[in-house]
């Protein structure tokens, strides 16, 4: 594992990454509340891709003190491969992974249930931001881990704030701009970011959609499975 510190708006981030294989480069970025270590356990015996794994800013061993939109993190990532001259032939992410890895503008573009179209919450979640919401002003702020979602529990102030600004964000129109080539691969049990959202977002990046048996975490059991598509998809390029 090393480290790469990278400034950013005044800002200063110490990226956590690991680079292993030989081939086509390939950056991998996990989803939210992960890091990349679960990433590697899929992809750690694909052969073909000279594989790139990093620990998003504010996980895994990646620091942020900052207030981030998904762009800003976009923006952090483009800088810190210009700094290890890694190129961006192929983009994989995960969940809030996959709109960051949209926003790198790669050759090849592989989503694994990507975050990005918005679903209706249940009735249950939005009561809740409804109490937190006017209980607020009232000084709850120190009971915020009751009322936010399993997702947000134990974050910082910042992190917090980060994910408020990316937790619903609408990338339909993003998707459906992005000009390069693309692979979907889906969790059959998704609930997360569930099947007909997959659906929709293959629609728009004009890409086939890949159902495989599991749930949002479902390509730790298929990684040789998404890399095999990945090496053929690549070489149609």
């Amino acid at each position: 594992m090393a480290k790469r510190e990278v400034v950013y708006k005044d800002n200063r981030f110490a990226i956590a990454y690991e680079i292993e294989g030989e081939g086509v480069p390939c950056v991998i970025l996990h989803g939210w509340g992960s890091n990349k270590e679960i990433m590697r356990q899929t992809f750690i015996s694909c052969q073909g891709l000279k594989k790139l794994y990093i620990d998003l800013p504010g996980f895994g061993r990646s620091s942020n003190d900052s207030i981030l939109t998904t762009q800003d993190y976009a923006n952090i990532i483009d800088i810190f491969l210009q700094d290890v001259n890694f190129s961006k032939e192929i983009a994989v992410g995960h969940s809030f992974g996959g709109k960051v890895a949209t926003l790198l503008h790669p050759k090849l573009l592989v989503l694994l249930s990507s975050a990005g179209i918005p679903t209706k919450k249940p009735l249950g979640v939005r009561a809740k931001i409804a109490v937190y919401k006017m209980l607020k002003p009232f000084g709850v702020t120190r009971l915020r881990n009751f009322f936010v979602s399993k997702d947000a529990k134990g974050m910082s102030e910042n992190m917090y704030e980060t994910f408020k600004n990316v937790v619903d964000e609408d990338f339909r129109e993003v998707f459906a701009k992005f000009k390069g080539k693309s692979l979907l691969f889906w969790g059959e049990e998704d609930t997360a970011t569930p099947l007909t959202s997959g659906k929709e977002m293959a629609n728009l990046l004009r890409s086939e959609l890949n159902v495989l048996p599991g749930d949002h975490y479902f390509f730790l059991h298929h990684g040789e499975k998404i890399c095999e598509a990945i090496r053929k998809e690549y070489e149609k390029l």
